[in-house]
């Protein structure tokens, strides 16, 4: 099933984004202390403790960490799984705050300019990727034969720094989201055939070597997907990992069309109290729900 249309509404969205965790503990000092996150409830998830993060004052939920105590670290090359999971700021400004907060923790970080999008990259415990970032303008968008264009250039700091005007920041600001969840797959094709004739993803980037970009609404992309670590084993239930992550939709009907989507692409759907869950051919689980309590947060700008 080829999809040459977009099959998602425009504000479609990503919601929460649930991690496997060696030490809760542990963890909550790496997302709070140094990412920014607002811890917003603990509770028990099959017999296991389990968090539920978000930004300071807004009820939506963003992260949620979840312990198994022993499950392995994530190597160096990577597992087919997570590759990140993309913090967005509202603003440069925010971006430039976070740069010197992150600096002040003594955090060590990557960092990149896409074009589009400009971004920090950092670690945490159990070896899972997180990136945080702010996007361009839209109109500052570059576009060759009808594709987006990205890149991976080094990132200017100065410019972000001084629109922070030297301040630090404290907490994740209010309208930060998850932006966008990238992953390791194992077959672009087969990631197509899921993502886009199943999700109903746009793709935008097709031409970057190794990897596929999907969004709805023309945004660069809500999903990332590389085969870098090709050949690398799936993340199990014995590793630090992604549990799965959630797409919101805005009502059942729109719900419904990706059901059947899916199930047309020969994927199994299971429903999930008023939501559905399917996996990709990689074992990453997506839960489709239209639940508020996952929605994103006001349209604040710095």
């Amino acid at each position: 099933m080829a999809s040459t249309e977009p099959l998602l509404p425009a504000d479609v969205h990503i919601g929460r984004v649930v991690l496997q965790v060696a030490d809760l503990e542990r963890s909550l000092a790496f997302y709070r202390d140094v990412i920014g996150f607002d811890l917003q409830t603990t509770s028990d998830h099959d017999n296991a403790r389990a968090a539920i993060l978000g930004v300071r004052g807004r009820p939506e939920h963003l992260l949620e960490l979840r312990e198994k105590t022993g499950v392995r670290p994530v190597p160096r090359r990577g597992l087919l799984g997570l590759y990140h999971v993309a913090v967005l700021l509202p603003g440069r400004a925010d971006l430039g705050r976070f740069i010197v907060h992150a600096a002040n923790t003594g955090a060590r970080f990557a960092a990149a300019d896409h074009l589009f999008s400009e971004a920090l990259y950092l670690t945490d415990p159990d070896g899972l990727q997180v990136e945080v970032y702010c996007d361009r303008p839209k109109s500052a968008w570059q576009y060759r034969n009808g594709e987006l264009v990205g890149d991976t250039l080094p990132l200017d700091f100065s410019p972000l720094v001084s629109a922070a005007e030297g301040t630090s920041c404290d907490g994740l600001p209010p309208g930060t989201t998850i932006g966008h969840v990238h992953f390791y797959v194992g077959d672009l094709t087969a990631a197509r055939t899921f993502y886009v004739d199943g999700l109903g993803f746009a793709p935008t980037i097709t031409s970057f070597p190794g990897a596929l970009f999907v969004s709805a609404g023309g945004y660069h992309h809500h999903v990332g997907l590389n085969t870098w670590a090709s050949g690398a084993p799936i993340a199990t239930d014995g590793d630090a990992r992604l549990v799965e992550w959630e797409l919101v939709v805005d009502d059942r009907a729109t719900l419904d069309a990706v059901v059947e989507r899916l199930r047309s692409a020969g994927i199994v759907v299971a429903d999930d109290a008023g939501a559905v869950t399917a996996h990709d051919p990689w074992r990453i689980a997506v839960r489709v729900t239209t639940d508020e309590r996952s929605a994103r947060s006001g349209d604040a700008r710095c």
